[in-house]
């Protein structure tokens, strides 16, 4: 329990010091940057899994109760650059896997997993299968998180003067019981029934299909309240940070070091897709950074809900994207698992 209260404790002193300075989003930046520095000095830190990830049932929510008649009817128009999201995995894949495995020198599966802007734990389950570093994956995939995540708001607050301060939902006070009830009920029993079928990304689409299904039959007109979501970015936050729990220098050197030259290259590749759909006015500037930016899904639907972009464009690129890294992942596992011998 030593290392979880810790973890808790660093986490809020992160809180404190962002508040303190004044820096965006303090509740997922703030537990961040204070896991990650507390990790390089070697900090035992400890997390509760079930506990991460129940949070993230929250942002499945907040984001189902958004899906209005009026907003699904908008979402054919989005076909566009929903075409481009296989466009933008494919010119990642053809670049990162040769930097990967040339540049860095790791083996084939590891350069693949590392390279796919998938879920971490997908990621993980998938090249531990195919033979790859599972160490080297988890530090290459927070590292991609958690650059991404940090540069975004800044961004956005320096490009379209974004506002980052403002309360991510109305106070839990304001809302009626019966309505925070049923939030619980579409968190708990959406996550579970998500990952009873085997759904990936359930403890956010259970609970954002479940709670889409209540919005649009009249039973939910509300968010969830600021409360729950700066709950959930506390944890998420915390969770990234705590990811490089145990990292030695050797790590930073090869991984860590790796993981953010990848970095430059995805947020390179970001800017000249979001370049020509702002060009092409096949969506808004700030959409479609958040919706092409190839960083965690529930981070970026914190960051859409924070500042008040289309909710519903936006995952819907993300779980476009995570549905066509895991449609190859296991292609690939199969491909690797091949050439290994014996």
């Amino acid at each position: 329990m030593i290392p979880i209260a810790v973890a808790f404790a660093v986490a809020a002193g992160g809180v404190a010091a962002f508040m303190a300075l004044a820096l965006p989003l303090p509740w997922l930046l703030g537990p961040i940057c204070a896991c990650l520095l507390a990790a390089l000095m070697r900090v035992p830190l400890g997390g509760i899994p079930v506990l991460n990830e129940g949070m993230r049932t929250i942002l499945g929510v907040a984001v189902g109760a958004t899906l209005t008649p009026t907003v699904l009817a908008s979402v054919p128009a989005m076909w566009p650059t929903l075409l481009l999201v296989p466009a933008l995995v494919a010119a990642i894949g053809l670049i990162g896997v040769p930097y990967f495995r040339r540049l860095c020198g790791y083996d084939l599966p590891t350069a693949y997993y590392a390279t796919m802007p998938g879920g971490l734990q997908d990621m993980i389950a998938f090249g531990e299968e195919a033979g790859a570093n599972v160490r080297a994956l988890s530090l290459i995939h927070a590292t991609r998180v958690l650059v991404i995540v940090v540069s975004l708001p800044f961004l956005m607050r320096g490009v379209w003067q974004a506002d980052l301060t403002r309360p991510p939902g109305e106070a839990a006070a304001s809302l009626p019981l019966w309505e925070l009830a049923v939030m619980a009920v579409c968190a708990i029993a959406g996550w579970r029934i998500a990952k009873r079928v085997g759904l990936f990304g359930a403890s956010i689409l259970g609970p954002l299909i479940l709670a889409a299904i209540v919005t649009l039959s009249g039973g939910l007109h509300h968010r969830p309240p600021a409360e729950a979501i700066w709950a959930a970015q506390f944890f998420i936050g915390m969770g990234i940070g705590c990811k490089y729990a145990g990292i030695t220098w050797g790590e930073v050197r090869r991984d860590l070091a790796a993981g953010l030259g990848f970095c430059v290259i995805l947020i390179l590749l970001t800017l000249v897709f979001v370049e020509a759909i702002y060009s092409l006015e096949l969506a808004p500037g700030m959409e479609a950074l958040l919706s092409f930016a190839p960083g965690g899904q529930a981070e970026l639907t914190v960051l859409a809900l924070v500042v008040g972009a289309d909710v519903a464009f936006v995952v819907a690129h993300h779980v476009l994207r995570i549905f066509v890294v895991i449609l190859g992942a296991p292609l690939a596992a199969r491909l690797f698992s091949a050439r290994r011998p014996g």
